[in-house]
């Protein structure tokens, strides 16, 4: 039976990593501090950005939530990344996307100061990962690293493939895992004959935006599958095809008229030897590691 790569506990973990670090910086008269800047009404942003915020009350992380109105310009906008940049009390600066349509976003992000971009966005940040030296990593594909260490799961010498290649998750993730001394291949939408591709890996990284994309015949037995996907279905016939007999979600759409699937099917982590489950898998690790790059920001700022 394949085991379960415990997403909760390892973000638990790292919870009271930060906070011990934030204790010894407080005793150096020191509080790192993160600005979450939120634009618009989207509920899903609200819900993730709050949850945020209080997950850094909980560590002991000053924050602070901006919320421009949905009518906000781009040039309004740089002004506010520009005054964060220049605050002494803010160490990481965070823009919830996405953004409205007539705001630039890629404008914005190259505004964040890279020293701040706790997010690991920003063009400096990528170049510095590319190059194998310090940076502020992108928090999901850092939350993967984590949970692959943490659980016991070698990676050096082993045949990690990603599928997907967004600058977000997919090519960070490749670089990371790259670093860590892994053979990397990197898969996506024009790759001929996916299958015989994941079948490859030792380590399958999902992170495509597909509900269900990676199926069981993609599989190696015995292999570890991240799966980074988040997908929501209200869909009947869909739920059924994902989830027919598991009483749990049964429930759980019942009630709410939706669940969560990730980028893998359910019936692949049958095949597998190890997974992350969706949800309780790499998306807690995301919040988790926002938290300990906006410590780590603060520190290096500080030259600490």
């Amino acid at each position: 039976m394949a085991r379960i790569l415990d997403g909760t506990a390892i973000a638990a973990q790292i919870k009271l990593e930060v906070a011990a670090e934030v204790k010894s910086l407080a005793a150096r008269g020191i509080r790192p501090g993160l600005a979450a800047v939120l634009v618009g009404n989207v509920a899903a942003s609200q819900i993730y950005v709050r949850s945020k915020v209080k997950t850094c009350e909980e560590l002991g992380i000053f924050s602070e939530m901006l919320t421009p109105p949905e009518t906000v310009t781009t040039e309004e906008m740089l002004r506010l990344v520009t005054e964060l940049n220049n605050r002494t009390d803010i160490d990481g600066i965070l823009i919830q996307l996405p953004l409205p349509k007539h705001v630039d976003t890629k404008r914005l992000l190259d505004a964040v100061s890279p020293d701040k971009d706790v997010d690991g966005f920003h063009p400096v940040n990528a170049g510095r990962l590319q190059a194998g030296r310090p940076a502020l990593a992108p928090c999901t594909p850092a939350g993967v690293i984590e949970i692959l260490k943490r659980s016991g799961i070698a990676i050096s010498g082993q045949h990690a493939v990603v599928v997907g290649r967004s600058d977000i998750v997919g090519k960070p993730a490749a670089m990371l895992l790259l670093h860590e001394n892994a053979t990397v291949t990197i898969c996506h939408s024009k790759t001929r004959d996916l299958p015989s591709v994941t079948r490859q890996a030792d380590i399958l990284v999902a992170a495509i935006g597909r509900a269900g994309f990676i199926t069981s015949d993609m599989v190696k037995p015995g292999a570890t599958i991240i799966d980074v996907g988040i997908n929501r279905i209200t869909d009947r016939a869909e739920f059924d095809s994902f989830f027919a007999g598991d009483a749990k979600r049964e429930e759980t759409f019942a009630k709410r008229g939706s669940t969560i699937v990730g980028d893998v099917h359910p019936a692949a982590f049958q095949v597998a030897g190890a997974y992350t489950p969706v949800p309780g898998g790499v998306g807690l690790l995301t919040i988790a590691m926002l938290m300990a790059n906006t410590v780590r920001a603060a520190k290096i700022r500080r030259g600490l």
